[in-house]
């Protein structure tokens, strides 16, 4: 496996759940030490050396929902909810991608569980059960209804993302979305009742009609968009016959070793065979670790 840190993996922040549990504890960080993460709502606010910008309760709204975090360097971090989450999709955003290239991995770690969190919290203010309003608790690791006294908790989508080989090929596909030229890893979020290995196979044969067997794990990587967790496999195709599911896939193409390394050398902006996935997506990663387990 490569030993290249996976983007938003890695995070330095010591989570401290002993502290969630303890209203008084959480109480007695709420000082003049405490660290706020600032945002522009759910974008990072970026700092002249490319850091993450904090500040303290003095610039937050008296009124601010505020998430603990937890500790960096012994000092307690928290992060306020914004008005309002997500709208619509964050790859769109050329802001978002920008902050990823310019952040350390580990800001990128911190940022992308702080994003992950405060904008559950803004779009779910209300019961899924009675429609109540809810409050945070638990430090904003929870949140309750105050009416029928139900639980809510922060969640995270699981998504396989997987590379097919079939006699020393890949099978890459582009959605309409993608940039021109661009290909990747087929991808799809695990159903209920669904084991990862299930899904995998699920999915590949839903897009691309093939029938895949040896599914392997490789890597796993949270993304914050809104919050998934990218659950990297690898697979053998039966069958390079191809039926695509165009409401999915614009396209989808076998790619052999020699392409895949042109690709993945001469960057998104070569003329390689395709564009290969920016470098903070697990997909890149999975590429990597094909070229390199030859």
């Amino acid at each position: 496996m490569t030993t290249t840190p996976v983007a938003f993996a890695g995070s330095p922040m010591d989570r401290a759940d002993h502290i969630r549990a303890d209203p008084a504890a959480l109480a007695g960080l709420l000082n003049w030490r405490a660290r706020v993460l600032h945002l522009e709502g759910l974008m990072p606010v970026i700092g002249d050396m490319g850091e993450l910008v904090w500040g303290t309760l003095a610039d937050t709204a008296e009124d601010a929902e505020l998430v603990f975090l937890g500790l960096l360097d012994e000092k307690a971090c928290f992060a306020a909810v914004p008005q309002e989450g997500a709208t619509g999709p964050a790859y769109a955003n050329p802001r978002i991608w920008q902050a990823m290239q310019m952040l350390s991995p580990a800001d990128l770690a911190i940022y992308g569980g702080a994003r992950s969190l405060v904008d559950w919290h803004a779009r779910h203010r209300f019961c899924a059960r009675c429609g109540a309003g809810t409050r945070l608790t638990k430090g904003g690791w929870q949140r309750d209804c105050g009416t029928c006294h139900a639980q809510h908790f922060p969640r995270t989508d699981p998504v396989t993302i997987m590379l097919v080989e079939h006699s020393g090929r890949l099978l890459l596909g582009r959605q309409p979305r993608f940039p021109p030229r661009a290909f990747s890893a087929l991808a799809g979020f695990v159903e209920p009742g669904e084991t990862i290995e299930e899904a995998v196979a699920r999915e590949v044969f839903e897009e691309a009609g093939v029938r895949v067997r040896d599914v392997e794990y490789i890597a796993t990587q949270p993304w914050p968009f809104p919050s998934q967790l990218m659950i990297g496999c690898y697979c053998t195709a039966e069958t390079d016959a191809l039926t695509i599911d165009e409401t999915e896939l614009e396209e989808a193409r076998w790619f052999t070793r020699e392409d895949v390394a042109r690709a993945m050398a001469e960057g998104r902006d070569g003329s390689g065979p395709f564009a290969p996935p920016p470098s903070s997506a697990i997909a890149h990663t999975l590429l990597s670790w094909w070229l390199d387990k030859a």
